[in-house]
């Protein structure tokens, strides 16, 4: 196979071939959202243009044709995870919703009690911290947080310490946003499958850099995001095995999820409707499903090799940065770096890149309690993707040390 040349497919991302301050962009935000390929725009285009209809409930043929590449695109996102069946896959409106839905159903299922524990670690993302502190609110169940060591990486002797008979839940990222790190999540879930636990993989940053494989991980649930994997908002996947989700009720009602509903009673349709309530995001399954189909055409090991050798790259150049501290130095971590210079604020350096055109994100990150852990307030957080390139790395190094020669 012939090596990976980015600039091959930069042509398929139009908002990359403009200006930003006088100067060509360099996005390097992908943590937070991925830019998205024209082959996903034109789906959505061919959505709306060619087939735009209500699913599952029309006998007319738009509605029909909808309902079909509705279907296929779960399919579709079944396969590329490994699913054992394509029922397990559910479509929510992110991450975020997916992880909600979960707690949410837990607490409705009264399989968590007063005593119990949640496990999650202190890398993680707001989103996997809040609803989990929401359901032992609600439940009377104690969260119970895995220290994170000074290389960025979780403690799992204090995990393995942590495991007993009253562990319930065990909800972890795969991959770290703030750091890059990327957890021993397939370890820990062998360690835990020992205890009656549910155990929840946030993959909002593995899923658009690394093969995933549910069936190899054996987690309970595994969920991500549309806009991080080159496709849209306001669409994500909830895997749930099969007996899993089949135990746990539904949380929403309405439209989609019922068999029978009558004024003293309604029963619940079966897998994935039951988690489906009303009329779901269409053209989002459909678009994420080609935002899949392009990424496995670059290949998700051919992805995961260049942005290392980026992340290698500007690692190196940027530790020669006079009074520089980077945050996350695991040896096994995705293309995210994130650091701070002695006596700059992170806003203070991020403002300055932005006008030298390199957009990156500061701040906490969505994981204040990460921050607090190593005594600051936010970082500046450089993440790379497959349309990235090593001349984005060299302007990301110039505009540091410019900013480091202005604010220092």
């Amino acid at each position: 196979m012939s090596k990976f040349d980015p600039n091959g497919i930069r042509a398929d991302f139009p908002i990359l071939d403009q200006q930003n301050n006088g100067v060509p962009l360099v996005y390097l935000d992908n943590a937070a959202t991925a830019q998205t390929p024209n082959q996903v725009t034109e789906a959505i285009s061919d959505y709306y243009g060619k087939v735009n209809s209500n699913i599952h409930r029309g006998a007319h043929k738009l509605a029909r044709e909808a309902t079909i590449a509705h279907e296929a695109a779960r399919s579709k996102i079944a396969e590329h995870l490994n699913t054992l069946h394509a029922h397990e896959i559910i479509f929510t409106s992110g991450t975020t919703d997916s992880i909600n839905l979960i707690s949410n159903t837990l607490t409705l299922s009264g399989k968590i009690n007063t005593d119990d524990h949640v496990i999650i670690s202190g890398l993680e993302h707001h989103s996997n911290i809040v609803p989990w502190q929401m359901l032992c609110e609600r439940t009377g169940a104690k969260l119970k947080v895995i220290p994170v060591l000074d290389d960025g990486t979780i403690d799992m002797q204090v995990f393995k310490a942590m495991l007993n008979e009253r562990v319930k839940v065990i909800a972890l990222s795969h991959v770290s946003n703030a750091l890059g790190t990327i957890n021993p999540v397939k370890e820990i879930i062998q360690l835990a499958r020992d205890y009656d636990a549910y155990i929840l993989i946030d993959g909002a940053q593995a899923a658009p850099h690394m093969r995933v494989d549910v069936q190899d991980l054996d987690c309970d649930f595994y969920v991500f995001s549309g806009h991080k994997t080159y496709g849209p908002t306001g669409i994500g996947v909830l895997y749930g095995k099969e007996n899993q989700l089949n135990s746990l009720p539904p949380w929403r009602g309405g439209g989609e999820m019922i068999k029978e509903v009558t004024f003293e009673n309604t029963t619940y349709n079966d897998l994935p409707f039951k988690f489906e309530a009303g009329t779901p995001d269409i053209e989002g399954a459909i678009s994420l499903a080609r935002a899949i189909d392009y990424m496995n055409s670059i290949g998700m090991e051919t992805i995961a090799k260049h942005e290392h050798i980026l992340e290698q790259a500007a690692s190196s150049a940027l530790a020669e940065v006079p009074g520089i501290n980077f945050y996350g130095t695991s040896p096994h971590k995705a293309a995210v770096i994130s650091f701070r210079v002695d006596g700059i604020h992170h806003y203070d350096m991020g403002t300055l890149m932005d006008q030298m055109g390199v957009a990156v994100r500061t701040g906490h990150l969505c994981c204040q309690p990460l921050m607090a852990r190593f005594g600051i307030t936010g970082t500046v957080r450089a993440s790379f993707a497959a349309y990235n390139t090593l001349d984005d790395v060299d302007r990301l190094v110039t505009a540091v040390r410019k900013a480091t020669a202005m604010l220092g």
